[in-house]
């Protein structure tokens, strides 16, 4: 019985986090809307409207050989990156990195649940602050929102140091994004959902809301403010990746 309640039946939109709240609700939904906006759905976003298919990884040193199988390039770490290898997981880095035909890009985070989520058959869409709208049109252009194929969308988070999930500001600000750009479904929003585009609605100053937040201050302090830069720009595109037999291309 809990296990019903738990994919929030009887509503056209959906909202949960993690790997977790992905598996579940992947059994029920008929598309599922990955958010990981610092920093794996907006390179994503950003190297798919270069033309680059993304193969998304876990995280984990596997990730080179994997790419050497499917002959792709490996993306490495933000400070692993050299003049001859300089794509990474900063969406900064990929828009001005010569473009590859495939590019692996593992995160421990979105493109974790990315790669899972591509387990179920379902589409799996890449979605960010950069272009929330334009996956709400291609969502609803589809058909997508009604009580029988329902969306599923995931708010990424980060990790704590033991592994646990770490609920984020960014992502519930992108994922919400999302459930406004979708709020008129015909099956209606779920409560939670509804709460998720409840916060979206009480932050004037998005991008500043992301520039400020725990997540945000740490890759600004690294050293890497273009990232946030790059993902606090909204609606700037019409670019919407679409996850497909393991590789994200523009759907």
């Amino acid at each position: 019985m809990a296990s019903a309640v738990h994919v929030q039946p009887g509503s056209g939109a959906r909202f949960d986090w993690g790997l977790t709240g992905a598996a579940e609700l992947g059994r029920v939904c008929a598309v599922l809307v990955v958010v990981d906006v610092l920093s794996f759905t907006t390179a994503v976003e950003v190297a798919v409207a270069r033309g680059v298919r993304v193969h998304p990884f876990p995280w984990g040193e596997q990730a080179a050989d994997y790419a050497v199988r499917v002959g792709a390039v490996a993306a490495v770490g933000r400070r692993q990156t050299t003049t001859a290898h300089p794509w990474s997981l900063s969406p900064a880095a990929l828009a001005s990195a010569p473009v590859v035909a495939d590019l692996v890009l593992p995160s421990p985070n979105g493109s974790a649940i990315s790669a899972a989520a591509s387990a179920t058959g379902r589409p799996v869409v890449a979605a960010c602050l950069r272009n929330a709208r334009a996956v709400g049109r291609w969502l609803h252009h589809r058909g997508y929102g009604t009580t029988d194929a329902p969306v599923g969308v995931i708010a990424a988070g980060e990790r704590w140091p033991d592994g646990t999930l770490r609920p984020s500001v960014e992502d519930l600000l992108g994922a919400a994004s999302v459930l406004d750009a979708v709020s008129g479904v015909p099956g209606g929003l779920s409560v939670e959902a509804a709460m998720a585009l409840a916060a979206l609605a009480s932050t004037p100053d998005v991008p500043a809301a992301v520039r400020g937040c725990v997540s945000g201050r740490e890759l600004i302090e690294s050293g890497f403010a273009g990232d946030v830069e790059a993902a606090v720009q909204r609606d700037v595109s019409t670019v919407v990746p679409v996850l497909r037999q393991g590789v994200f291309s523009a759907g």
